[in-house]
């Protein structure tokens, strides 16, 4: 994927990206993005964010310390937005499309999860993003955190690069303090994000998603 050339590019050819080149990620690369993207707006400056980035063999041994083990709980919910019936079909949706851009069935089980599990690869993504913050942090110093993750996307698509937040590390919460040496009482783990170069001719990368219209997401109050 090339690089995108305007602000308005970044944020329409950003997607979750599921299949990753062979390629590595520069060091000078995913530095300069890291740099430019503190500043990201941040209420009060309180820039709760922290993350670590691996690559290589720090990557290869923190996956060894994931991959084939059980799910734990989670210390939040991100999926409660499904209790409900309109944003349960958005979501039903684009899982529709994906599983179909896959070739698995509807209902073939075990091949929606095994694909699940390869989240515990991150997809094979050549680099990954953990990011995690003190836990007093509260919603407003979550909401800037998800601001400056966007930020680290839109950056990465200027440099040709694509990513997947991953959520789904959160279930790993505890190995993953233990990998990198966090207090487990004082340090939420929020999530990961793969990081590399998108596979252009994979299904996965590729199938239409859609999204809300406008007009009904959005009032404009004052124009004639």
């Amino acid at each position: 994927m090339t690089e995108a050339k305007t602000v308005t590019q970044a944020v329409t050819t950003r997607r979750s990206v599921r299949e990753f080149l062979d390629k590595p990620v520069p060091y000078d690369v995913i530095h300069r993005v890291m740099d430019t993207a503190r500043w990201s707006p941040s209420g009060c400056n309180y820039q709760p964010w922290q993350a670590t980035i691996l690559t290589g063999q720090p990557l290869a041994d923190f996956r060894a310390q994931i991959v084939g083990k059980p799910m734990g709980q989670l210390e939040y919910s991100w999926d409660a937005p499904a209790a409900h019936e309109e944003y349960k079909a958005r979501l039903g949706c684009v899982s529709a499309k994906m599983f179909e851009a896959m070739g698995i069935a509807r209902d073939d089980g075990a091949a929606r999860m095994a694909a699940m599990a390869r989240n515990t690869t991150s997809f094979d993504a050549p680099a990954l993003l953990l990011c995690y913050f003190p836990k007093f942090m509260l919603e407003p110093q979550w909401s800037d955190t998800g601001m400056w993750l966007q930020t680290v996307a839109l950056l990465l698509r200027e440099e040709g690069l694509d990513s997947c937040f991953q959520e789904f590390m959160a279930f790993y919460a505890n190995e993953i303090r233990d990998f990198l040496g966090l207090d487990h009482d004082s340090t939420m783990f929020f999530c990961g994000m793969a990081i590399g170069y998108r596979d252009p001719d994979a299904p996965v990368n590729t199938f239409e998603r859609e999204r809300v219209p406008l007009d009904e997401q959005v009032k404009f109050l004052g124009w004639d």
